[in-house]
């Protein structure tokens, strides 16, 4: 369902209002990583209408995909990582 032209338009379109630029969402097993780059003001409050309720809908239709980790939230899906390593960062190998 996530092949290019199978995301609800309106669901595009909700995800872009909300200020996020990009997106990448990553499949391995039972797990997903999403990777998102946004705007400062993220997240922008989008209002209801039929932006928000077909998300809401498509949220529920995926849901069945969101296996949580233990430590999340209560209507949590999705959680933030910690980077612990940037190649960018690092210019010469040193040894200890």
């Amino acid at each position: 369902m996530h092949e290019p032209g199978g995301v609800w338009a309106s669901v595009i379109d909700h995800i872009r209002a909300q200020g996020i630029e990009a997106m990448e969402i990553w499949h391995r097993e039972d797990r997903l990583f999403m990777i998102i780059e946004a705007s400062e003001d993220f997240p922008r409050p989008v209002g209801n209408g039929s932006l928000t309720s077909d998300n809401a809908r498509w949220e529920l239709l995926m849901d069945r995909f969101h296996k949580r980790l233990r430590d999340t939230a209560p209507g949590e899906k999705w959680s933030p990582l910690e980077r612990i390593f940037d190649l960018a960062e690092h210019t010469r190998t040193r040894m200890p």
